[in-house]
């Protein structure tokens, strides 16, 4: 059977899907809802199935990929939960020091779609850390639904001072080379925006369909942007706009695409919203601005001395 598409779903089918998983509805109303558009023998149960991702199908990189070497690493965080967990991933061949990346996932934690991003940027001769915000709560429990139902309940003060951590754990890796990048997917976009405001020694920040910053917030910018947004994604996009004029007033560097055509979470291969157009291209740019703001020269202070993860 052809792998399905943002085509073969009604547009409103895509937008309540969009606000169920971003918990804006419950299930029940998807399902309500989504029986409006339901054809001859197809459930909403079955649109809403058929919407799952599918994350074996879609895995370029598997876990035992002897080409990476990845494992699990616990890290203090003091100003957040105490302690974050991740995995960190680091190409098996790697000569001298490397690049670093902080990879943030979407509002489910992080799932094996986030691993494999990982793994992936391993393989392209960055080291990728990805931490789990659900680790709290006793980590990413498996199933997309009983993950989207804890996320809420996280605090959210505390799990961006994870992230900042998370930041600084790469910053002082041996391994790396003292620059750091952030990408980060739908939570994870608006968590890269946070922490291009938050870390001013921050290289490089690359947020994909991220809520944006407040507009007060980003004079706090130092590190050059790359944004990607979808163009039928209206819930995001209208934050844009204005966190571009404040960017510009505020003499940001960025460079910013939005792909026509194509929904939010366009880059995550495992559900039917994938354009792979799309995504090639946005993760193509992503590769190539993380070359050039985090290899360029590679002449960067030598790491601080700490922990040896």
């Amino acid at each position: 059977m052809p792998r399905q598409t943002a085509k073969d779903f009604h547009p409103e089918v895509l937008k309540l899907f969009d606000s169920f998983v971003h918990g804006l509805i419950p299930r029940r109303e998807f399902l309500k809802s989504a029986a409006k558009f339901t054809v001859a023998g197809v459930t909403a149960e079955a649109l809403l199935e058929a919407l799952t991702p599918r994350f074996a199908e879609a895995r370029q990189v598997e876990p035992d990929d002897k080409r990476v070497q990845a494992r699990y690493i616990e890290c203090p965080s003091p100003n957040g939960h105490g302690k974050l967990r991740g995995l960190l991933a680091t190409p098996a061949n790697a000569q001298g020091r490397l690049p670093t990346v902080l990879v943030v996932h979407e509002n489910r934690g992080l799932n094996p779609h986030i691993e494999d991003i990982a793994r992936r940027l391993a393989l392209d001769n960055f080291i990728a850390f990805a931490p789990d915000a659900l680790y709290p709560l006793g980590g990413y429990p498996g199933d997309e639904d009983q993950a989207r139902a804890l996320f809420p309940t996280l605090d959210q003060a505390k799990t961006r001072e994870d992230f900042v951590a998370a930041a600084g754990v790469l910053k002082r890796l041996p391994a790396g080379n003292g620059k750091v990048g952030v990408v980060g997917f739908c939570y994870g976009g608006g968590i890269a925006n946070f922490l291009a405001t938050r870390l001013p020694d921050l290289d490089a920040a690359v947020p994909f369909y991220g809520g944006q910053p407040p507009a007060e917030d980003v004079p706090n910018i130092k590190a050059p942007l790359l944004l990607h947004y979808a163009g039928n994604d209206e819930r995001i996009n209208a934050g844009w706009p204005p966190y571009e004029a404040a960017l510009k007033k505020a003499g940001v560097k960025y460079e910013a695409y939005i792909y026509p055509g194509v929904e939010h979470g366009f880059n995550n291969d495992t559900t039917p919203r994938f354009d792979e157009a799309a995504a090639k291209l946005a993760w193509k740019r992503t590769l190539d601005f993380f070359n050039t703001h985090l290899r360029a020269g590679d002449n960067a202070a030598p790491a601080a001395s700490g922990e040896g993860w």
